[in-house]
This record gives C-alpha cells, sequence and structure tokens, in this order.
C-alpha cells in the first residue's frame, strides 16, 4: 500500500482541514491498527505515539474513519480499480482485478 521512503515528518493541513500524512506513518499507522485493536484501551492515543509526527490522537481517529470511507466505496464499487501495467507492459487484465478484489475483502481494520 505505501511505501517505506519518509520524505517528511510534517504534520501541515490539506486543504479539506486534514493532516498529511507520509507514506511510512501510514504503514505505521496499519501496523499499529493491527497491534492496538478497538478493545484496546486508549487506542487512538497508543496509534498516535506509534504514528509520531505530531499527530493527535484525533488526527489518528480521523484518518481511520477516512480509510473506512474509501475502503466502503471501494468495496461498494464507487471507486474503479486502476488498470496496472504488469511486468511485461501490457496492462493486468480483468483475472488479476478480480484477484485484487477478492484480497481487498480481508483488510478488514475494525
Amino acid at each position: 500500500m505505501a511505501s517505506s521512503s519518509l520524505t517528511s515528518c510534517s504534520s501541515s493541513r490539506n486543504n479539506n482541514g486534514t493532516s498529511s500524512w507520509t507514506p511510512q506513518q501510514n504503514k505505521v499507522f496499519e501496523k499499529a491498527l493491527a497491534q492496538f485493536d478497538k478493545d484496546t484501551p486508549d487506542r487512538w492515543h497508543n496509534i498516535a505515539i506509534a504514528v509520531g509526527g505530531g499527530k493527535s490522537p484525533e488526527e489518528v481517529k480521523r484518518h481511520y474513519e477516512l480509510l473506512l470511507e474509501d475502503l466502503r466505496r471501494i468495496e461498494s464499487g464507487h471507486v474503479p480499480l486502476p488498470n496496472y501495467k504488469s511486468a511485461a507492459g501490457s496492462y493486468a487484465g480483468p483475472a488479476a482485478l478480480d484477484e485484487e478484489k477478492r484480497l481487498l475483502k480481508y483488510l478488514k481494520l475494525h
């Protein structure tokens, strides 16, 4: 999902009022979601500490809510899956897209 390269630790705001997240922070966020499940006391505080970069528990929770919104839109078909190029340079066919859809169903973060 995300690259491991860290370009900036900035917590600047986007046009929609949410803070920006580096690929590194997203990767740590995803791992922290698995580590601190919904029954963990102070879940959002713990995830914010893990992510770093000055993220508040509120920012972390909002980032999670946006992730869930994105997943719901993808699963409902409102967001088309991209046609990725294969190693040979041709576009991935329907079988590859079906495989991706199948794998996305296993991404349950709550």
